[in-house]
């Protein structure tokens, strides 16, 4: 299942070879990709524009840009966003411009791309400490005793990308503002899915689709959302939220903005047609997800499997068994028609590999009802990590 050569879709079912299988490896998450709303709203400004409007951001930007900018800040609650291709280009830039020759704490199981970008800040200068994730009071420490006289950055993810698991924010952002350091969030996973809690929510996941920033009540006070719309969304471009002061200054010190080519005018297209169906069935969709996702993880736990999955996510890790074997799971996998990411050592630790599904309001609960029958074999073979009783 890596390399995999996709000759065909219909609907979340692919086709590899002369092989079809329902597809759990795509983070689609809204279903946005197939939605015929999103993508007829790709034509009318290709036409407008052309494929691709080649000026770097800092030399001109079609108006698609600032109704995008505006539009995003308007549903997170954002005192500002800047938009940039992707989620990599923004850790690559804006980390370093963040931290200069500061301190950089950075979370231990956060996204390689956040540790990508601190790698680039500590070549110009900064210093990098890590933290363990969860362990708060050593990120206390840790701030304590970092330099004042020059920027503090700490480095986390929202929404975990293999766990589907949330992060203490509230009490992250508590021990930053104390001291005045500044919490930089990769929020890929969450941005879409989770959002403000209200008691007319369609399911735990809340409304809109906000953030884990509003999921959780925060606010953006020394909080930077790092977010992008090609999960949920299905559309190549990222942002930050962020005070308009650092935007401003990120437009002078942040290489994508000043030299790089900006995201096709097809995804600029999909990601505002996206925002409207957001704006009228978002939470429908978010409904939908929820109940396929919630569906996988009862039955995972009924039969006693080991997922790290707590906060029912449409992200579902499963490790495998004591000396089961990755690629024979996968042979059973496809052999079943499903197809999964595959968590291979040395990718995780050894006591992590396994497999990660992830749900889409594109599946369909017959599709989730067949792979509760393949788990259910998986078990029955061996090869799934079961909870000690």
């Amino acid at each position: 299942m890596y390399d995999a050569v996709i000759d065909e879709i219909d609907g979340r079912r692919i086709r590899v070879g002369d092989d079809w299988l329902v597809d759990y490896a795509s983070c689609n998450y809204l279903g946005l990709d197939l939605d015929e709303e999103v993508m007829a709203a790709i034509p009318a400004e290709v036409r407008r524009w052309g494929t691709h409007p080649s000026w770097s951001r800092l030399l001109g930007n079609p108006a698609l840009y600032p109704r995008i900018e505006e539009r995003t800040a308007a549903l997170l609650g954002a005192p500002d966003v800047l938009v940039l291709p992707t989620i990599t280009h923004i850790h690559l830039s804006v980390i370093p411009a963040l931290a200069g020759r500061g301190t950089i704490l950075l979370e231990s199981q956060a996204h390689k791309t956040i540790y990508d970008g601190t790698v680039m800040a500590r070549s110009l200068g900064a210093t990098t400490r890590r933290f363990r994730t969860g362990d708060l009071d050593q990120l206390a420490d840790l701030l304590r005793a970092a330099p004042t006289d020059e920027p503090r950055l700490v480095c986390v993810d929202g929404v975990n990308s293999m766990t589907g698991n949330l992060p203490d924010l509230p009490r992250m952002a508590e021990l930053c503002r104390a001291v005045g350091a500044l919490l930089y969030v990769d929020d890929a996973h969450g941005f879409g899915v989770v959002g403000e809690r209200h008691p007319d929510e369609t399911s735990p996941y809340g409304r809109r689709g906000n953030s884990v920033v509003r999921h959780l009540g925060e606010t953006y006070d020394d909080v930077v959302l790092v977010g992008g719309f090609s999960k949920a969304y299905s559309s190549l471009l990222a942002f930050l939220a962020l005070p308009t002061r650092l935007k401003d200054h990120l437009k002078v010190a942040a290489a994508p903005y000043l030299y790089s080519g900006p995201s096709p005018v097809a995804s600029l297209a999909t990601v505002l047609a996206g925002l409207e169906v957001n704006d009228r069935r978002g939470d429908l969709l978010r409904a939908h997800l929820w109940a396929l996702t919630d569906r996988v993880l009862r039955h995972a736990r009924s039969l006693g499997l080991a997922t790290p999955n707590r906060s029912g996510l449409p992200i579902i890790e499963l490790p495998l068994a004591p000396g089961a074997d990755l690629a024979a799971t996968s042979r059973i996998l496809w052999r079943r028609g499903v197809y999964v990411t595959l968590a291979a050592y040395p990718l995780v630790p050894q006591d992590q590999v396994g497999i990660r599904l992830q749900l889409t309001a594109a599946h369909t609960v017959a599709q989730v009802d067949q792979l509760n029958a393949v788990i259910s074999e998986l078990v029955a073979e061996g090869q799934l990590r079961v909870e000690p009783e």
